[in-house]
This record gives structure tokens, sequence and C-alpha cells, in this order.
């Protein structure tokens, strides 16, 4: 098979090294890829934003497959674009995107179809939010409604701070995104991340994972877009899996379904996992990143078989096997990130830290002068898997400490829940 793979970030350098490892893959393009991405794949320039060169290029190229990694270009309607042109595409159609596209029609999805979530208010006007807010007090979450590169969530545990909040959505701080508000309740208990591979009709279960979007140890600073994550996440327990199954994942099959737009692509819910049980807290139609990372490193079976069965609606004939290890990934940032990273500084010694078996996933890299050098704000995803998490954690933080990138920074306590429950037996 050939297959084109659209990204650049650590997710798509993880998914093309898991889809080089099946033997159906003839060729592998990736637009733009990165460094990392480009030692299993063909760098090709495309304007992913032009459907219509990609849809060019791919019949050029005889491509069978085409990946969709981030969520800009799946809420654009890429995948309805290139199905037009007779393209095979995993992804979600825009219709069936609108679950990440748009916070508030995922609210009222869960609120039509008796989806557990916190409770919330849908605002297009500043006064009506503050009006909201003022009544219903802190702590309260703000959303900005659209896409914000994972930036417009505000955890505002003050009245100011919620306040503050919409002041900068309605002044234009996330664009459009924030033409609309979500309000919601803020929810208290643990989080984790839930996948599911479908088809438009089956959910097939894709593995658990927990990350930690602060940016600082602790959980302290500003959300960014993730800085480690490890897998499987150890509250989502039999039960509580079988839970968010029956009461989150399946009534929304039924209900995109419903409203014509069946969903077919990688189902992320990010769960609260609160005394009564798990409540969405939101949906992404891609993989997460990182979470990718370490599902990629845990997943025993050949993804393009996988996503190929996705494609051709035949989920319900196949099932996906995990490894008993766990993976932890920590990512290496930019100094600066969340704020404006430092871009240029040169990254050396990667081969020396994946020495012991650590797997280096490229997310924000480029080459300079025959250097590799920091292209963005999430630079690098260290990347390890051990028996346990504890083990997994060692693995990665030893391989950072080979790492020559003084302008690098990372948290030091990816997996510290995990970790605890593991040495208390809590």
């Amino acid at each position: 098979m050939n297959v084109l793979l659209l990204g650049s970030g650590g997710r798509e350098h993880a998914l093309a090294w898991k889809i080089a490892a099946s033997p159906l893959l003839t060729k592998l393009y990736a637009s733009p890829g990165n460094p990392g991405i480009g030692r299993f794949a063909e760098l090709v320039k495309l304007d992913i934003a032009d459907h219509s060169t990609v849809a060019a290029f791919c019949q050029e190229k005889k491509i069978d497959l085409v990946v969709v990694g981030p969520e800009g270009p799946l809420v654009a309607g890429i995948a309805d674009d290139l199905r037009a042109w007779g393209i095979r595409v995993f992804g979600p159609s825009r219709a069936a995107a609108r679950l990440e596209g748009s916070k508030g029609f995922t609210k009222d999805l869960c609120a039509k179809f008796n989806i557990p979530t916190a409770a919330y208010g849908r605002f297009g006007d500043l006064a009506a939010a503050k009006a909201y807010v003022e009544k219903t007090g802190a702590p309260i979450v703000i959303k900005a409604d659209g896409l914000a590169a994972g930036k417009g969530v505000t955890i505002a545990m003050t009245l100011e701070e919620a306040l503050a909040a919409l002041d900068a959505c309605f002044d234009g701080a996330f664009g459009s995104a924030g033409a609309e508000v979500v309000v919601e309740e803020y929810l208290t208990g643990e989080e984790a991340s839930f996948f599911c591979l479908c088809d438009g009709a089956t959910a097939l279960r894709f593995g658990t994972a927990q990350d930690h979007k602060r940016v600082g140890d602790g959980d302290t600073g500003p959300n960014t877009g993730g800085m480690g994550a490890y897998s499987p996440a150890p509250v989502m327990t039999p039960d509580m899996t079988e839970r968010t199954m029956r009461e989150i994942i399946e009534p929304t099959m039924r209900g995109m379904a419903n409203l014509g737009a069946p969903f077919a692509g990688i189902l992320f819910a990010g769960l609260m996992i609160t005394d009564q049980g798990p409540k969405l807290i939101e949906y992404n139609t891609r993989f997460g990143d990182p979470e990718c990372q370490v599902l990629m490193m845990r997943l025993k079976d050949d993804l393009l078989v996988l996503l190929n069965a996705a494609v051709d609606g035949q989920l319900a004939h196949m099932s996906a096997r995990w490894s008993d290890d766990a993976a932890l990934t920590v990512v290496m940032a930019a100094r600066g990130y969340p704020g404006t990273p430092e871009k240029g500084s040169v990254i050396r010694g990667l081969d020396e830290a994946a020495s012991d078996g650590a797997e280096i996933f490229h997310a924000g890299t480029a080459i300079n002068g025959g250097a590799l050098v920091a292209n963005g704000g999430r630079v690098l995803n260290v990347t390890a898997t051990g028996t346990t998490v504890g083990e997994a954690q060692k693995k990665a933080y030893a391989a950072i400490d080979r790492i020559d990138w003084p302008q690098g920074f990372c948290r030091h306590d990816i997996g510290w829940r995990a970790v605890d429950r593991e040495q208390t037996g809590k």
C-alpha cells in the first residue's frame, strides 16, 4: 500500500513509526513531516489547505490511504473532499469532526442523548456570559467554542479569572474560535483519555492514557498541549471502561448516526472520573498528542490493518491487542513555551539517548546547516516502556539526561499518579 500521512508533530512521527512496521506498506509519504518522520517516509511539500492539490498528489502517486493526523484539516473537511475524488481516508467527515470543532455542538449532543457531562451554558454575547458566570460563581471553566490549539480553555478558580477569560475570548485572543464560548461546571476527580477506533457503526476500544497539561512540576503553571503522558491509565478499571463505553461512547455513536453524521476515525474522549462515574469533558476527533506516542508503543497489532478496517467498515470483525508493559513519554519543550518559544537552538545526543531502547519522537524540529534544531514549542517526545509506569519513567528520564540541549526543558514528574499508586498499592 502507498500511504500519505498528513501532519508534522510527535503524534505523526509515532504514527509513521508504527505504519512503517507494517508488511502491507509499500511506500509512505508525509506532508509536511519533520526530520524524525523523514527516517520512515518521503517528505513532500503540499498545501494541506488546498484539498485539490492533495487529491492530485494522491492520484499521481497512487495513494491507497490518507491518514490525517491533526484536527484542523478534518474540521475543514479534507476527508469529505478527498473521498469525493475516490481517495480512501482515515478520519471523520466535516460534520462528524464537529465533535472537536465545536465544544457547544458536543455539549448539545450530550444533552440530547443523555451523555454524562458537566452542566453548561453556550454564549455568543459577552454580557450574557458574564451574567451566567456571576450567578454560578467559581471555580468554573471557560472554553472557546472552536479550535484554539489547546489553549482556549481556562480553569478559573476565582470569579475575576473567569471574567478575564471571557474578556479574552470576546476580545479575539483565540480568533474566531472564541466568538462563542461554553461555560462549564467545574468537575472534581481524575482525568483520563479514552480512545476508540470507529467505522461509523462500531467503536473498538483502543487504549487508555493519562496526560499532564500544566507546564510545571506538580501540575502548576498554564495549560499546554501536553507535557507528557503514560498508558494505560490505572483509573480506567474494567468497570470504568465498561461504563464509559455504555454511557458515553455508544450513545455518541448512535447520536451521530441519528444526526446523519456517523463517526469514523479515532474518537478520543477526555474524561473526568468523578464520584458518580465517568463524565465527558470533551471530544477530540484524532489521536491525542502526546497520548498517541504511548499508545503506539504498546499496540501489538499492525496499525495499518486496523486503519483499513475502520475505513472499510469492518471493525466488528477486529480486535486490538496491547502489551502488558506500560509506556511513558516526556515532552521536551523549547524555552519560552507555552508562550513564545525560542527557535533555532541546536539539539545533540539523540542517538546516544535512544541507545537503551527509548524512542524519541520529533514534535517540533528542523534541519538547519546540517544540525538538528528546535522549531516549535513542544520539540521532542522521549518515550520508553517498562513492566511498570515507574520503570518506564526511569528509562525515559535516563534518556533525557543523555540529550544535549541546554535551551530545552521538561517536567520531572510525568507519571506521578501512577507511580504513587504502584508504590502505595492504592
